[in-house]
């Protein structure tokens, strides 16, 4: 069995997120979507919010399973048996950043393998930063979240 891991905070899931990981469907039996907390930190939704807002939006795909895990990736990875991690590249500097994580990855677990899925071109200015902010201050978050999501908020 293929089990692949989509690891972020997702902290909120955007439009983009659920883009990359249906299109990453087709390559595995599962994806587990693993909602990583980090102590070090400041989350703008709790971890229990983020992950009944991420089951909610990816209900009715058996496929997918979700998640929350602390600490290194790679163990978690080991922990759920899977051999590949799916990333999202918006930009070069994305490409430079996840590239350095990949190959540490790849150090500490040889038989991991990164998938980097290309964003989008309508999709790449999203990112959950910048969606945090817009929330913080009141605005229309709804061009950004999935739809499912937005009752959640």
């Amino acid at each position: 069995m293929k089990i692949a891991l989509f690891p972020g905070s997702f902290d909120p899931i955007t439009i983009a997120h659920v883009d990359i990981l249906k299109r990453a469907l087709p390559l595995f039996d599962k994806i587990v979507v693993g909602i990583g907390l980090n102590s070090s930190k400041q989350s703008f939704l709790s971890a229990q919010k983020r992950e009944e807002i991420v089951k909610t939006v990816f209900e009715g795909i058996p496929a997918v399973d979700v998640q929350l895990y602390e600490g290194l990736t790679v163990d978690f990875c080991k922990k759920i048996n899977a051999r590949y991690m799916v990333r999202g590249i918006r930009s070069v500097g994305d490409f430079e950043y996840e590239r350095a994580i990949a190959q540490i990855n790849q150090t500490m677990m040889p038989e991991m393998e990164t998938i980097f899925i290309l964003s989008k071109p309508e999709y790449s200015a999203i990112s959950s930063t910048i969606v945090r902010d817009i929330l913080r201050n009141h605005g229309d978050v709804s061009k950004f979240l999935p739809q499912e999501a937005i009752s959640h908020l």
